[in-house]
């Protein structure tokens, strides 16, 4: 059979594997997949399969870069009776291809709110079936406890950097069931209260710094949300609405000028898991490209507007996802295959 190789010579440059780093706009051969390729530019953004989670599960937390991420927490609901959820310990580390796991907890616990990079993360709130305060500091290898929250809550949003600076907001606590919007403050040492949110509400995305970070959908009880809110290090601030109303959203974690959120549970019309996604550029949302396959709530994420990760969820029939998509932006570079011999 006829190669290009053999046909064409060494017109383009030869691989036996795709270049590195190619420059966009770069045409190779791939001598051992038998195929033309080039460095393109997307021109809408994608989600592509990424490495799946050793523990699937619901209402984790993330923190980190797309390919420099940590997942840790969460709760995993049995398929059979007695149906009691199991609140999870576990953390992974992602490394853009596969997950790894490392060194657990001290206190499993879901639906808690996390923040930081894949060496220096804080895990807060949560619950364990009570609510709680628990905070914990991740140092790249352990987890240790360090000052508690000053209002036990869970389903609450969480911004920062690193394990000595963070935001809790929102969120919400028992007994009497109340949603807050209440946020507090994180120096290293205590949590101070700052000022609250204009709207109450739990089960929303968070991310950014303890000095400027976002907040978007969630649930006011019982109506679920379009609302976003910026915090600028003193106040928030609301601005422009999703397009979208849901709870149970994930979302990447870094940077407040942009973001995307992903996945959660709408209400009318559908009254199910939805696979939208959303981007945020500072301003205004724009939906755009769908994630694949089973519609989850409860995802986690990491990563930039641009660059982000989805992993973890909770599908249909308490299906716990273990999978992972990865998000390229538009305008990203992006190999592609262009001839098959």
């Amino acid at each position: 059979m006829a190669t290009y190789l053999g046909t064409h010579g060494g017109r383009i440059q030869n691989y036996t594997t795709d270049p590195d780093n190619p420059n966009t706009g770069e045409v190779w051969y791939n001598g051992t997949a038998n195929t033309i390729k080039i460095e393109a530019v997307t021109t809408a953004g994608a989600w592509a399969t990424g490495g799946s989670l050793n523990t699937g599960r619901r209402a984790m937390s993330g923190a980190g870069l797309q390919t420099t991420a940590l997942g840790f927490g969460g709760s995993v609901q049995p398929a059979s009776p007695p149906f009691t959820a199991l609140n999870m310990a576990n953390t992974e580390k992602y490394d853009g291809t596969s997950w790894t796991e490392v060194n657990d907890l001290n206190t499993g616990r879901g639906y808690a709110a996390g923040s930081g990079i894949q060496t220096s993360a804080l895990f807060y709130g949560g619950s364990t079936g009570t609510i709680q305060a628990i905070t914990e500091s991740w140092n790249g290898t352990n987890w240790t406890e360090v000052a508690d929250l000053n209002q036990s809550r869970y389903i609450l949003g969480g911004a920062g950097t690193s394990n000595t600076s963070a935001l809790a907001f929102g969120g919400a606590s028992t007994p009497p069931y109340t949603i807050h919007a209440l946020t507090e403050s994180y120096d290293g040492s205590s949590w101070t209260e700052v000022n609250d949110m204009n709207t109450a509400r739990q089960g929303f995305s968070g991310w950014g710094s303890s000095t400027a970070a976002i907040a978007a959908t969630g649930e006011t009880s019982p109506a679920r949300v379009t609302l976003t809110e910026t915090w600028n290090g003193t106040n928030w601030t609301e601005v422009g609405d999703l397009n979208t109303a849901r709870s149970g959203t994930g979302s990447s974690r870094v940077d407040s000028t942009s973001g995307i959120v992903f996945g959660g549970f709408e209400s009318a019309p559908t009254d199910s898991n939805v696979n939208k996604v959303e981007l945020w550029n500072g301003t205004n949302w724009t939906e755009t490209t769908d994630l694949s396959g089973t519609a989850y709530q409860q995802q986690s994420g990491a990563g930039t507007g641009s660059s982000a990760i989805s992993f973890g969820g909770e599908g249909p029939a308490n299906q716990m996802r273990a999978g992972t998509e990865e998000w390229t932006g538009a305008g990203a570079p992006q190999v592609r295959t262009i001839s098959t011999d």
